[in-house]
Parts: C-alpha cells; structure tokens; sequence
C-alpha cells in the first residue's frame, strides 16, 4: 500500500477534496479574490496558469512526491484555494505541508486553521509521520505569523535556497511539529476554531 493515497477530509468548516481539473474556474476565482498572484514572495498562480499548475500538481501526486488538495468551503461549496503533502518521504514517515494559498477574503475565517488541523490530524493520526514540516519566504511575514500560531517551531533558515520566478533568491524559513508534539498542538488548534463554529 502507497504511503500516501488520495483522500478526502471533511471538517465543519472546509472539506479537502483530490484536486481535479474540474477545479479550475472555482480556483481562478479564489486567485482573483486578491489578486494573490501580485504577491511577489509567493508562487500562486495567475489566471492563465491556472491550468499549467493544476497539470503540474496532478503529475506529482501521479509521481508519488506531491498529495495536492482544493480547499471547499462546506456552507456555500465556494472554492478557496489550494493545499498539498509534499516532499513526501515515506521512509522516514514525514511530509511538508505546503503550496498552499487561499482567497484573501477567507484569511481570518477559521478555514485555512481547520485545513492544517485536518492535515495534521491525517499526517500524525493515519500515516503516522514522525514530523510535519512547513516551509515559507523569509519576507512572507504573514505565512511565518501563522505557521508559528500552529504551534510549529522555527527549525532555521536556508538562504539562497531557490530562486523565484522573478530571478531573486528565497531563504526559506523551515518549521515543523514532531510527533510528540501533536497531542498539545491539536488541542490549541481545536481551541482556536470553536470560535468559528
């Protein structure tokens, strides 16, 4: 059996389903709410690449390096934006959750925490990883502030990591939780939410 397989998860707020193709003009207009592609220190898709990324991710996930989701809002079935495992590492039973972005009008809602809670809640609780890693741009200042508010800690820093579409260079900022880490980590995340519920 595969490490990973794909699945869907289902919280109050959100559901992960398998990203599909069928995705696309939900996800087009989750990516113009904000126009987040103008984000220079991100890597979201203009309208026009839509199609390109979905391909893109669906080959990964066909590769066994990418597990790529659609976040959907459960109450109005709207579209969010996008979330996936990858630098999947079966061996050592650890996952990155990362190449994630959602509309800028469901930052602050309670979907994006409840997506990392089913995430996390999956990668611990059914794959049984040791650890769960993020990673994000060192001036994504917001991306660090949330990541931090999981309950992740800041392992370090690689600079000059990758080179971003406009030619200049990332460090990118890596955090993790480790396995016993999670019963208080999942405790506070579950704080958090009810007060969206």
């Amino acid at each position: 059996m595969p490490f990973l397989r794909e699945v869907s998860l289902v919280g109050a707020l959100v559901t992960l389903e398998p990203l599909s193709p069928e995705h696309h003009d939900g996800l087009n207009d989750a990516a113009r709410d904000g126009e987040l592609w103008n984000l220079w220190y991100t890597a979201i898709p203009r309208p026009e690449a839509m199609r390109a990324e979905i391909d893109r991710r669906i080959a990964l996930r066909d590769a066994g390096t990418m597990l790529p989701f659609t976040v959907r809002r459960n109450d109005t079935g709207r579209i969010l934006g996008m979330t996936t495992y990858m630098n999947v590492d079966a061996e050592n039973r650890r996952v990155e959750i990362g190449s994630t972005w959602n509309a800028r009008s469901a930052h602050r809602t309670g979907t994006n925490t409840e997506s990392k809670l089913l995430l996390l809640t999956h990668a611990f609780e059914e794959l049984e990883c040791i650890a769960v890693e993020f990673r994000t741009h060192w001036m994504n200042h917001q991306s660090r502030a949330a990541i931090a508010r999981l309950g992740a800690k800041q392992d370090g820093v690689l600079r000059n990591h990758s080179r971003m579409a406009d030619g200049s260079l990332r460090d990118t900022v890596v955090f993790s939780i480790i396995a016993s880490e999670w019963p208080s980590v999942r405790n506070e995340l579950r704080r958090r939410l009810a007060v969206h519920r």
